[in-house]
């Protein structure tokens, strides 16, 4: 039997943001309610090529397939013209244990699936009239959080910080193509918006807890790996409400995890993503939530099934 891979161009042929959302909505929510399998990620690091790699399972009780992704992302390569990420998703049949599929997405799925998380986070936890946006960071993650949130709720004014200053004019000048009225922003600046995203592979923190205003929402989503760190542990101490994507892989490996270990909140703390996506949040308008997204492989799973149905194979 010949071995089925889907491109680039089959995947996008066959996904809608509408699909990408269900499918990581439910399954934040089936991972939520216990009913999914997730295996602890395997990491590589390559600390002389900048470069990490994450190996991520996962399976959504009873469904026909669960899969195995390797996503990788080596951050000196846009200087070579090579993107900072690529990988592949594996689909396994749960049946018969059969590889029903490759997806050579070249890390498209991950990204598409973490827009579609730290959007649904963010535009669940924030304000309902939050409307101004900043956004850490200048890569392909931070122009697509930008993007799919702006798919699920207004934003008025979008505020982006990043290392090097072309980057973030260039990345200013596509938001402001989209109709996004959006403005290069220091550091500090940037944390007094509405809503809050980081996207970096920042090792310490890219902003300061003191500067992010009562009322607002922060979601970070580049923490995922132990020696990685976005944001303040000072930052939780303040939060009226976190959530999580995954329990036990955010006390491991992202920023929730750095703040319990610094004694600025507990390990019962947070509440699943998950969860709060069934329900309309009561906060009050002073309230600062903060949501920390490492990445679930079950997203994965659900979404490429999700493609696979949409192609019928």
């Amino acid at each position: 039997m010949t071995l089925l891979v889907l491109d680039t161009i089959a995947i996008k042929r066959a996904t809608t943001p509408e699909l990408v959302f269900t499918a990581v909505r439910d399954a934040l929510i089936a991972h939520a309610h216990g009913r999914t399998t997730v295996p602890s990620p395997l990491h590589l690091q390559f600390p002389d090529a900048d470069g990490d790699c994450h190996v991520k399972a996962g399976w959504v009780t009873d469904a026909p397939d669960f899969t195995v992704k390797i996503a990788t992302g080596f951050y000196r390569n846009p200087a070579a013209g090579l993107p900072s990420n690529h990988g592949l998703v594996c689909v396994v049949s749960a049946r018969t244990g059969q590889i029903r599929a490759i997806l050579d997405d070249q890390g498209l799925l991950t990204a598409w699936r973490t827009a579609a998380a730290g959007a649904l986070a963010t535009h669940t936890m924030a304000r309902p009239d939050a409307a101004t946006l900043a956004v850490f960071g200048t890569g392909e993650q931070a122009r697509l959080q930008v993007d799919w949130l702006a798919k699920l709720r207004p934003i008025d004014k979008v505020l982006v910080h990043g290392r090097s200053q072309d980057k973030t004019r260039s990345l200013c000048e596509e938001f402001n193509a989209l109709g996004l009225h959006s403005r290069p922003a220091v550091a500090d600046e940037a944390a007094t918006a509405d809503m809050v995203i980081t996207t970096t592979p920042a090792t310490t923190p890219v902003l300061q807890a003191g500067d992010v205003r009562a009322g607002a929402h922060v979601t970070g989503i580049g923490t995922d790996m132990p020696h990685k760190n976005e944001l303040p542990p000072a930052l939780f101490a303040r939060a009226a409400l976190i959530a999580t994507d995954d329990h036990q892989q955010c006390l491991d490996h992202g920023d929730f995890g750095h703040a319990i270990r610094a004694g600025a909140t507990t390990d019962t703390s947070d509440a699943p993503v998950g969860i709060l996506l069934e329900r309309t949040i009561e906060r009050p308008d002073s309230a600062i939530t903060v949501a920390d997204l490492t990445g679930v492989g079950a997203l994965d799973a659900a979404l490429a099934s999700a493609i696979l149905r949409k192609l019928a194979l």
